[in-house]
Formats: C-alpha cells, structure tokens, sequence
C-alpha cells in the first residue's frame, strides 16, 4: 500500500500564497503520475494539478495556471502545491493523489488538507 499525507492548509487571505506539501511512503516504487485534486462545500472533486515521475510532464486545470506551481521530488518522496494569488474561490478541502501507471487514474489518496482563503 501507499500512504500519502497531506499538510500546510490553513487560512490565508485572498491574493496571499500558500504552500502544500504530500509525503509518500510505503509501497512508493508502485507510484508514477502524482497531483492534486480538491473538493470545494457542496461541490464535486475537481483536478488541480498531475505532474509525472520525471517531472517533464506537468498539468494544470486552467483555474489555477500561471498561479500554482506543483514541484515533486522523488528522493524525498514528496510533491508541493505552490498557491500564489490564491482567491476565495480556491477555498476547498485539496486531496494529493498518486497514480499506479503512467498516465493512469489516481487509486492512492491522502486524507485531505483544508485551504480557506478569505476576502
């Protein structure tokens, strides 16, 4: 199994910055594609960010292109969300998330960090 723990949520102010960092450990040699999901209230879970094994690949969901920034590094087995010019639309619980194959879904999830972002 993998286990991923999410941690650096908190209350910021809108147009402020934040920093969300995953660990991973366990069966981590099963782990390829790594991201970020997040859930706002009452809303389904949507895509944040995927970033591949080796980095070369990285993928934004246009709300949030040219202001997060997700960086992995797998020596320590960790990937960051860098949130700059965060807005109270970005308020939601955000989930990191890893994938068992190269471009596969997401099957390992952490338990949630939350991130408030107010006016």
């Amino acid at each position: 199994q993998v286990q991923l723990v999410e941690s650096g949520g908190g209350l910021v102010q809108a147009g402020g910055s934040l920093r969300l960092s995953c660990a991973a450990s366990g069966r981590t040699f099963s782990v390829y594609d790594m991201g970020w999901v997040r859930r706002a209230p009452g809303k389904e879970r949507v895509f944040v960010a995927r970033i591949s094994w080796s980095g070369e690949e990285i993928y934004y969901a246009d709300s949030v292109k040219g202001r997060f920034t997700i960086i992995r590094d797998n020596a320590k087995k960790t990937v960051d969300l860098e949130m700059n010019s965060v807005k109270p639309e970005d308020t939601a619980v955000y989930y990191c998330a890893a994938a068992a194959r190269v471009g596969g879904g997401f099957v390992y999830w952490g338990q949630g960090t939350q991130v408030t972002v107010s006016a």
